[in-house]
């Protein structure tokens, strides 16, 4: 998708050079007034998938995480486009820097579940009305919009139990939300998070989703621990919180994810 004349304009874009981020949106590296910039772009009905994604980038900032700053967003012509901050990956791989980060942000807490707005994980809509009781978010937040998309999709899915949940009273604490190894990234100045879906919930559904998709390595789970260490019930917790995601993926994906699903399926019973 080329920049159009229009957006080039509003944003006063002098160059701009294709840039590798993702498989959803188009994304350039621009250069505005001599100062260079990140830039995503997609069609116009992603407007609210930028909006939700610079709030959520400004609330890990606000919590003390390394990310990009969000400079602007907005829909110029039939374009939707999200102006980042430029950060050079090319930092040394600190996965005990990024455990640390991680529980340092986990340690930022509110009053209740959710989000003052709903969000995307991906592409999907991600509901986060406040909730009091964490088993009840998990429920109707998060189980029954995938499972009831996946049925509208062909895919027929059980329901989990939610007893290892029912009597887990966690704290609220601010989420990434989307956590897998390609949101996160080094700079020279250390780790950074991008890409998120935040909302206040579970840490321990954060440190599940870095488990998925190959996993992050032993530094980064052993400095988190250190700084914030995890509860005797996450190892059998963690599954039914990968089971969102998993949803999530045979949703977007397809079919190719249905034997993940009902292998962690079979774990939850």
């Amino acid at each position: 998708m080329p920049i159009h004349a229009s957006l080039r304009a509003e944003l006063g874009i002098d160059e701009a050079t294709s840039a590798p981020g993702g498989c959803i949106h188009e994304c350039y590296r621009v250069r505005i007034g001599g100062k260079a910039s990140f830039l995503k772009l997609n069609g116009a009905r992603f407007a609210d998938a930028f909006a939700a994604e610079a709030d959520g980038l400004q609330a890990l900032r606000s919590a003390g995480a390394s990310a990009p700053e969000p400079l602007s967003h907005g829909v110029a012509g039939d374009q939707a486009y999200l102006l980042l901050e430029l950060l050079e990956l090319r930092g040394r791989r600190d996965f005990a820097a990024l455990g640390r980060m991680l529980a340092h942000v986990h340690r930022s807490h509110g009053q209740r579940f959710g989000w003052p707005r709903d969000n995307y994980i991906g592409t999907t809509p991600q509901a986060n009305r406040w909730g009091d009781e964490w088993a009840q978010f998990w429920l109707e937040r998060r189980m029954r919009p995938q499972i009831e998309l996946a049925k509208r999709n062909g895919f027929d899915i059980e329901f989990p139990p939610l007893t290892l949940v029912e009597h887990h009273h966690p704290e609220a604490a601010l989420l990434h939300g989307d956590l897998w190894s390609g949101n996160a990234g080094f700079t020279a100045a250390g780790p950074v998070l991008f890409d998120p879906a935040v909302y206040y919930g579970d840490r321990e559904a954060d440190l599940a989703m870095t488990e998925l998709f190959g996993g992050f390595p032993a530094a980064f789970y052993a400095a988190y621990n250190d700084a914030y260490p995890l509860d005797d019930g996450y190892p059998r917790r963690k599954h039914l919180y990968n089971f969102y995601h998993l949803l999530n993926h045979l949703n977007l994906f397809g079919g190719g994810y249905l034997g993940q699903v009902k292998a962690v399926l079979r774990l939850l019973f």
